[in-house]
Protein backbone atom coordinates (compact mmCIF):
# COMPACT_ATOMS: atom_id res chain seq x y z
CA UNK A 1 0.00 0.00 0.00
CA UNK A 2 1.56 3.40 -0.85
CA UNK A 3 1.89 6.09 1.10
CA UNK A 4 -0.22 9.75 -0.25
CA UNK A 5 2.48 12.18 -2.13
CA UNK A 6 2.85 14.63 0.50
CA UNK A 7 3.44 12.50 2.75
CA UNK A 8 6.51 10.77 0.70
CA UNK A 9 7.43 14.43 -0.13
CA UNK A 10 7.46 15.19 3.70
CA UNK A 11 9.61 12.45 4.57
CA UNK A 12 11.89 12.80 1.71
CA UNK A 13 12.55 16.38 2.21
CA UNK A 14 12.77 15.48 6.08
CA UNK A 15 15.93 12.80 5.33
CA UNK A 16 17.20 13.88 1.91
CA UNK A 17 20.99 14.20 2.57
CA UNK A 18 20.67 17.32 -0.78
CA UNK A 19 17.89 18.81 -2.61
CA UNK A 20 16.52 15.99 -4.88
CA UNK A 21 17.88 12.90 -2.94
CA UNK A 22 15.74 10.43 -3.17
CA UNK A 23 17.53 6.77 -3.67
CA UNK A 24 20.09 7.34 -0.25
CA UNK A 25 20.21 4.69 2.26
CA UNK A 26 18.20 7.63 5.08
CA UNK A 27 15.69 8.50 2.65
CA UNK A 28 15.17 5.08 1.78
CA UNK A 29 14.70 3.60 5.16
CA UNK A 30 12.66 6.38 6.37
CA UNK A 31 9.77 5.70 3.30
CA UNK A 32 9.91 1.82 4.28
CA UNK A 33 10.01 2.95 7.92
CA UNK A 34 6.60 4.84 7.12
CA UNK A 35 5.49 2.23 4.81
CA UNK A 36 5.58 -0.79 7.58
CA UNK A 37 3.74 1.57 10.31
CA UNK A 38 0.71 2.05 7.86
CA UNK A 39 0.59 -1.37 7.02
CA UNK A 40 0.64 -2.10 10.60
CA UNK A 41 -1.94 0.12 11.34
CA UNK A 42 -4.18 -1.30 8.82
CA UNK A 43 -3.34 -4.73 10.26
CA UNK A 44 -4.71 -3.98 13.73
CA UNK A 45 -8.11 -2.23 12.49
CA UNK A 46 -9.07 -4.92 10.32
CA UNK A 47 -8.02 -8.56 11.84
CA UNK A 48 -9.37 -11.34 9.46
CA UNK A 49 -7.30 -8.84 6.55
CA UNK A 50 -3.95 -9.04 8.90
CA UNK A 51 -2.49 -11.85 7.37
CA UNK A 52 -1.55 -10.34 4.19
CA UNK A 53 -0.64 -7.44 5.41
CA UNK A 54 1.30 -9.09 7.87
CA UNK A 55 3.05 -10.87 5.32
CA UNK A 56 3.69 -7.41 3.22
CA UNK A 57 5.00 -5.71 6.61
CA UNK A 58 7.73 -9.04 7.14
CA UNK A 59 8.98 -8.00 3.24
CA UNK A 60 9.28 -4.85 4.08
CA UNK A 61 11.30 -5.07 7.23
CA UNK A 62 13.78 -7.36 5.67
CA UNK A 63 14.33 -4.91 2.94
CA UNK A 64 14.56 -2.14 5.69
CA UNK A 65 16.71 -4.34 7.85
CA UNK A 66 19.23 -4.76 4.86
CA UNK A 67 19.52 -1.09 3.91
CA UNK A 68 20.43 -0.52 7.72
CA UNK A 69 23.07 -3.12 7.64
CA UNK A 70 24.59 -1.69 4.11
CA UNK A 71 24.52 1.93 5.95
CA UNK A 72 25.94 0.37 9.07
CA UNK A 73 29.15 -0.97 6.86
CA UNK A 74 29.94 2.23 5.16
CA UNK A 75 29.06 5.09 7.59
CA UNK A 76 28.51 4.22 11.07
CA UNK A 77 27.88 7.63 11.91
CA UNK A 78 24.78 8.12 9.69
CA UNK A 79 23.82 4.87 10.49
CA UNK A 80 23.73 5.86 14.58
CA UNK A 81 21.98 9.32 13.56
CA UNK A 82 19.26 7.99 11.36
CA UNK A 83 18.37 5.18 14.26
CA UNK A 84 17.91 7.60 16.41
CA UNK A 85 16.07 10.05 14.04
CA UNK A 86 13.64 7.45 13.46
CA UNK A 87 13.75 5.81 16.97
CA UNK A 88 14.28 2.57 16.19
CA UNK A 89 15.16 -0.52 18.38
CA UNK A 90 19.05 -1.35 17.40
Amino acid sequence: MALHKTKTAEIIALHARGEGDTGSPEVQVALLTARIEHLDHGALQHPPQGLPLQAGSAQLVGQRRRLLRYLKANDEGRYQALIAKLGLRR
